[in-house]
C-alpha cells in the first residue's frame, strides 16, 4: 500500500536538507538545478520558508538556514542528549577522561553533555554550554572533518588534537542524522593510545547515531 505524502512539504524539508548540506549559501537557481524542481516552484517554497524563519536570504541571493530552525534544534537537543548521556558516562569511567557532546551552531561548537569520571584523581573539566569556534577543539573539527567529507567516511574515524595547557583531545563525529551536526569527544589532561581510544569512541558514536536515525 503507498503511503499518501504531501508533495509540498517533501520538497520544502528537501530544499532546508540541501541547505544544510552548503552552509556557504545558494542561489533560487541553484537549489532548483540540485532538486531537480522548477525555479518557480523552488522561488514558492523559498518565499515560504523565510516566512516562518526557516530560511533566509541574504543581499547577494543566497539563501541560507535560517534562525527559525535555532527553536526547534532547543527541542530536538534534549533528546540527543537522552541518547549519547549513557554511551558518554560509560566512556569517562572507562578512559578514566572527560568525555562530553558537542552540537555544531553556525561557525561554534556547544558542549550540550558532559560526563566526568568518577574514579579519577586528575581529569580536565568543561562546563555544559560552553561554547568555542569549531576549529579550536577535537569536537569541532571533527564536526567540520564529517563536513567536509559530505557523506565519504572518515579514515581514521576520529580526530585528535594537542591542545593549550598539556590536554590531549580526541572526538568522532555522530553520523548519518539529517539536519544534526555533532560529534562525542574526550579530553583529558595526559597522552594516550590513539588507535585504543579513537576505535573505543567511534564505536559510541555509532551507536549514539544509529539511536537517532
Amino acid at each position: 500500500m503507498t503511503k499518501e505524502t504531501s508533495q509540498t512539504l517533501d520538497r520544502g524539508l528537501s530544499v532546508l536538507e540541501v541547505l544544510a548540506e552548503h552552509p556557504e549559501g545558494l542561489s533560487v537557481t541553484e537549489l532548483s538545478q540540485k532538486l531537480g524542481v522548477g525555479r518557480t516552484v523552488v522561488y514558492r517554497l523559498v518565499v515560504t520558508l523565510e516566512a516562518h524563519s526557516l530560511l533566509r536570504r541574504s543581499v547577494d541571493g543566497k539563501c541560507r538556514l535560517g534562525l527559525g530552525l535555532l527553536a526547534l534544534a532547543r527541542v530536538i537537543q534534549p533528546l540527543v542528549r537522552e541518547a549519547s548521556g549513557p554511551a558518554l558516562r560509560m566512556l569517562a569511567e572507562a578512559l578514566s577522561c572527560t568525555a562530553y557532546l558537542m552540537i555544531a551552531d553556525s561557525h561554534d561548537g556547544l558542549v550540550a553533555l558532559v560526563s566526568e569520571p568518577n574514579r579519577s584523581d586528575l581529569h580536565v573539566s568543561m562546563r555544559i554550554g560552553t561554547r568555542s569556534p569549531l576549529e579550536a577543539s577535537a569536537g569541532g573539527r571533527a564536526i567540520l572533518a564529517a563536513r567536509t567529507a559530505a557523506g565519504r567516511p572518515l579514515d581514521p574515524p576520529w580526530v585528535i588534537t594537542n591542545l593549550e595547557g598539556g590536554s590531549h583531545g580526541l572526538a568522532v563525529p555522530l553520523t548519518g542524522i539529517t539536519g544534526l551536526e555533532a560529534s562525542i569527544g574526550i579530553i583529558a589532561s595526559r597522552e594516550f593510545s590513539e588507535t585504543e581510544f579513537g576505535a573505543r569512541i567511534a564505536r559510541s558514536a555509532q551507536e549514539v547515531s544509529r539511536m537517532l536515525m
